[in-house]
């Protein structure tokens, strides 16, 4: 009876919180995925029946067979995701692949609200407050699995409309015209000579930060697109790799990325994420230090704001203008198109000596699935251990 639940609540509900902005794209994950996950890609129907889980639980949270199904769908995912990667991504196999690495990626972010609750924390030991790293991880995948199997997707009439639903990407990755956010990049030259000698780990390290800031003075003008959500798949593996050292500049740049998810507050995965992770990372910065403490201001402001209807003025930047931008950005070309670039980028690197570049490590995806997996068992034994008799 539970799975039954599960998909009727999936199918008219929690599909619908899937897509920000797109009938089309909702359609598909109502209709489409069903229809898919239930002909054979079982990690795929495992998938959605963990994020309905999840979905019902955000209105029950102590509902104990809630948080079991939640947990053991989503560990079956894994398992059988896991394997599908290890042995091949195939024409028979992309789109499944594709939909549930996108599918991983919602638990994953959704997954946060309830963490106090999973005898998880939001804490650790040596400072008090855990990066949402896995949320990276698990964006990241998907940007993996499509860079890896682009060749079948680009014809797929279920990833092509669900990709160009987002909207497409318009960024100077130059860094000389950052606008709202340029006080983030002030500094960043004798920042990367002073952390490192290697001249190109140096050049890796700024264009990291140039393009994080590049893609938050994207979003920042068209938030209520669902723009903010292009950040987790987008940075690379280097900014990544800085904020788990938590570089204060990569930190500064996290926090006003959640502050732009402030006008997302309604959507249920990301209710409360600006001001729980915000704080977060305000409390790891010195209120005395007089090079950061500023630039965290804005982040501070939008996360501690009543509402997430942010005037113009407050937010910085004008809504009227959002129509007129994405209708410019389109004409450049849309999301596809950047993939179908990638892509190219992909196939002239292949006969190169050097590995294959970060956008595309399906390997690092697989080992954070790993990580995953092994998280859920913990989860699965702490709740047969404490669920009532």
């Amino acid at each position: 009876m539970m799975e039954l639940k599960l998909l009727h609540h999936y199918t008219t509900i929690t599909c619908e919180t899937l897509a920000i902005s797109s009938p089309v794209s909702e359609k598909i994950w109502r209709d489409t995925v069903p229809n898919l996950a239930f002909t054979g890609a079982n990690f795929l129907a495992d998938a959605l029946l963990a994020v309905s889980a999840l979905h019902l639980r955000s209105h029950a949270p102590q509902d104990q067979e809630l948080i079991r199904a939640s947990h053991s769908y989503m560990a079956s995912t894994l398992s059988e995701y896991g394997a599908s990667l290890s042995k091949g991504i195939n024409e028979s196999n992309a789109e499944a692949l594709f939909l549930t690495a996108a599918l991983i990626a919602f638990q994953s972010t959704a997954s946060r609200i309830f963490t106090r609750d999973d005898s998880g924390d939001l804490k650790d030991r040596s400072d008090g407050y855990a990066l949402p790293l896995s949320w990276f991880h698990s964006f990241q995948g998907v940007k993996a699995v499509v860079a890896s199997s682009w060749q079948w997707l680009r014809h797929s009439g279920i990833v092509v409309p669900i990709i160009e639903s987002q909207p497409a990407l318009n960024l100077d990755l130059s860094g000389d015209s950052a606008n709202f956010f340029a006080h983030l990049l002030a500094g960043v030259d004798d920042e990367v000579v002073g952390y490192d000698d290697d001249p190109a780990s140096q050049v890796l390290t700024r264009q990291a930060y140039q393009h994080a800031v590049a893609v938050l003075d994207w979003a920042h003008k068209i938030p209520h697109t669902g723009a903010p959500l292009v950040f987790l798949a987008t940075v690379s593996r280097r900014f990544v790799e800085l904020l788990e050292v938590r570089r204060p500049r990569a930190l500064a740049i996290l926090a006003s990325y959640f502050g732009l998810l402030k006008v997302l507050d309604s959507v249920w995965w990301l209710k409360g994420v600006a001001r729980r992770e915000v704080m977060g990372i305000v409390s790891l910065f010195d209120p005395d230090d007089e090079e950061w403490w500023p630039r965290l201001q804005w982040p501070l402001r939008i996360a501690l704001y009543e509402s997430d209807n942010i005037p113009p003025d407050i937010w910085g930047a004008d809504w009227a203008v959002e129509k007129a931008l994405l209708d410019q950005a389109s004409q450049n070309g849309g999301f596809v198109s950047h993939i179908e670039l990638l892509s190219q980028m992909f196939s002239a690197m292949q006969n190169m000596p050097q590995s294959m570049p970060d956008a595309l490590d399906v390997v690092a995806h697989q080992n954070a699935i790993a990580r995953s997996r092994a998280i859920d068992r913990q989860m699965l034994l702490h709740n047969e251990q404490h669920s009532p008799h």
